[in-house]
């Protein structure tokens, strides 16, 4: 289908923020949940500890399910890739953890009256185009009158307990392998001021982890996060601080979508980004030729990014590896 209809008016004009970028702050947040209860018992195999990517129960001996939910404003000005790319990135906590997507909800806010019907049907067609490609029906939703479009999915997985992948689990001296460019959120920062088109970091952002999890599964792997909001230096930090264990990333090896670095060059950086590294330098060690700038690339802030995880996926770059020390060393 052609979308050029949908061309006007811009949604990402009606967004404080875009995609997950517009995440509360990663400090701000934890401080907020500090203390809360009622992640005990018995059959919660992963609960608020760790900040892990989605929760886990045990339901049977052999069946873990996984419940997560995730939404955010408009990343993108076509409403059909908004859709999709939503839909992937909610499924993606899912897949972070090991487990396989069973069912979905919708989660929508629409400024009524402001954008169009249409508009809203573009949107929910696109996440129903990509949980459909997960094998993951969408059965139904909630949705509210809000000034600001917000959209994403409630999601619920299953996964064998004993293959769930967790971010308390590294182990030191193990590589760590990223299964997705970043800078997309260059890349939507500049689309929201500019207008401009970024296809590749549309359809990475559209793409799903599912291939990646079945594959860290398959190898053994006990530890992996996906990279969203926090970008990739603070997804890393809540994974190493919660195992106990450092990490070294090798600068040259992380892979970038096309443009990013013009963006970064030409000022393009989301206040999510530069809160994202404010909140992870005191555990970062900066060797010689990383410049501020660089920092601000590993903090970028994502929209459904790829997985991080802790041991080697072929055909994924290996981007550094864990220590049994503490912090970042980037070099």
């Amino acid at each position: 289908m052609d979308h050029s209809a949908f061309d006007a008016p811009r949604l990402t004009a009606y967004a404080h923020g875009g995609g997950c970028a517009c995440k509360i702050p990663p400090g701000e947040l934890e401080e907020a949940v500090r203390g809360l209860t009622g992640q005990s018992g018995a059959d919660v195999l992963v609960g608020l500890d760790s900040g892990d990517d989605a929760a886990a129960v045990l339901v049977r001996e052999d069946l873990a399910v996984l419940s997560t939910a995730d939404f955010f404003t408009p990343v993108v000005d076509d409403p059909f890739d908004w859709g999709r790319i939503a839909a992937a990135n909610a499924l993606s906590d899912v897949y972070a953890m090991g487990g396989r997507p069973i069912m979905a909800i919708n989660l929508l806010g629409w400024p009524r009256g402001v954008l169009s019907p249409d508009l809203m049907t573009e949107v929910l067609r696109g996440g129903l185009s990509i949980a459909s490609e997960a094998g993951c029906p969408v059965i139904g939703g909630h949705s509210i009158d809000d000034p600001e479009p917000k959209y994403g999915m409630a999601v619920t997985g299953v996964a064998r307990p004993e293959q769930l992948m967790r971010n308390d689990a590294a182990k030191p001296g193990l590589p760590i392998t990223l299964t997705k460019p970043i800078g997309v959120g260059l890349l939507n920062n500049r689309h929201k001021q500019t207008g401009e088109v970024f296809a590749e970091a549309v359809a990475t952002m559209a793409s799903l982890n599912r291939d990646a999890s079945e594959a860290a599964v398959a190898a053994g792997v006990q530890a992996a996060t996906d990279v969203t909001g926090f970008g990739l230096l603070g997804h890393l930090y809540k994974m190493v601080r919660a195992s106990g264990v450092g990490a070294v990333i090798d600068l040259d090896e992380v892979p970038l979508v096309d443009g990013a670095r013009h963006a970064l060059r030409d000022g393009f950086i989301s206040g999510g980004t530069r809160r994202n590294l404010d909140w992870v330098r005191p555990q970062l060690q900066a060797g010689p030729g990383i410049t501020e700038d660089d920092l601000l690339l590993l903090a970028d802030a994502q929209t459904s990014g790829g997985l991080l995880v802790v041991g080697e996926l072929p055909g994924h770059p290996v981007i550094g590896h864990t220590t049994a020390g503490q912090g970042i060393e980037i070099r």
